[in-house]
């Protein structure tokens, strides 16, 4: 799953409308530098260090600080790639969004960003009432989560939409862990974007 997510994120960017700045395989130098990597070895960690990132080190620091730590590994198993994939996207939110799916649910969660006990006891639940609708449903709450941020955030707008006019980066992303029945027709999609301008 983490060669996966290295491949989807591709090389190093350093895009000024990321908040996320300098990024290379998708790690960022925020998560670098709460990291201590300096590999330059001259005492900071800034861009250049990011740029020295090798692939390898990128598979590792996902599978140990986004997949493992966070506990993600506790989740059904269904869930492990798109929960993973979500947290080196957003981090925190990707539980979130978990949680939220888990009270529409009617399960009792609190909405943290954090697994524990009760977000693991619920999404075991949860998953066993809807084994064949939950990684649907939550690949739809996250495409949802994308749109809401670039209706938010017009400079993220170039995240969800082509300046063609087609499917974004992030709604592509989303809809490669949903059934391609809920997939977004192309007309659905410019509907749900049009307020963009």
């Amino acid at each position: 799953m983490a060669e996966e997510i290295v491949a989807r994120e591709g090389g190093y960017v350093n895009d000024p409308d990321d908040p996320g700045g300098a990024t290379k395989h998708g790690v960022t130098i925020h998560t670098m530098r709460r990291l201590g990597l300096d590999l330059t070895g001259d005492g900071r960690v800034d861009a250049a260090d990011v740029r020295r990132l090798s692939r390898a080190q990128a598979v590792e620091i996902f599978l140990q600080h986004y997949f493992m730590s966070p506990r993600i590994a506790e989740l059904p198993e269904a869930l492990h790639a798109t929960v993973f994939d979500m947290y080196v996207n957003a981090g925190g939110n990707a539980v979130k969004i978990l949680q939220r799916l888990l009270g529409e649910m009617g399960e009792v969660v609190a909405v943290d960003g954090k697994i524990g006990p009760q977000t693991i006891g619920a999404a075991a639940r949860a998953f066993a009432q809807a084994p064949d609708h939950m990684v649907d449903a939550y690949g739809i709450a996250r495409r949802n989560y994308y749109f809401r941020l670039a209706d938010r955030r017009p400079a993220s707008r170039k995240y969800a939409r082509t300046r063609a006019g087609g499917k974004g980066g992030w709604i592509r992303r989303a809809e490669e862990f949903i059934s391609p029945r809920y997939h977004l027709s192309a007309a659905e999609f410019a509907e749900r974007v049009a307020a963009w301008g």
